[in-house]
């Protein structure tokens, strides 16, 4: 069953671009190149100028877990660290369907 995964981000006044610039560098190439990735959705909050979402979904939730242990990931949470209010908020949900 595949897994989906919600991020939100909330990040220093000002710095969304910077985080983005960070993600499409980091960890856009991984996720494109992850095969466990289904789909993957990248977000700017359409009224808080200061909230980044992701919605991810992996094939299982070992897939899931796996991305987070790559040295991408790693370097992504190293360099945006500093432009974030706190650690993300981060939902698991099982996926019951989805148009293809």
């Amino acid at each position: 069953m595949s897994v989906g995964v919600i991020i939100e981000h909330r990040v220093r006044p000002g710095s969304r671009d910077a985080v983005h610039a960070v993600w499409d560098e980091r960890l856009r190439p991984a996720i494109a190149a992850n095969p466990d990735h289904e789909a993957y959705a990248y977000m700017f909050d359409a009224d808080d100028p200061d909230v980044i979402r992701a919605f991810q979904q992996y094939t299982d939730s070992d897939a899931a877990a796996a991305f987070l242990a790559t040295p991408a990931y790693a370097a992504y949470v190293e360099a945006v660290e500093g432009l974030l209010l706190g650690p993300p908020t981060v939902t698991r949900t099982d996926i019951i369907w989805t148009k293809e």
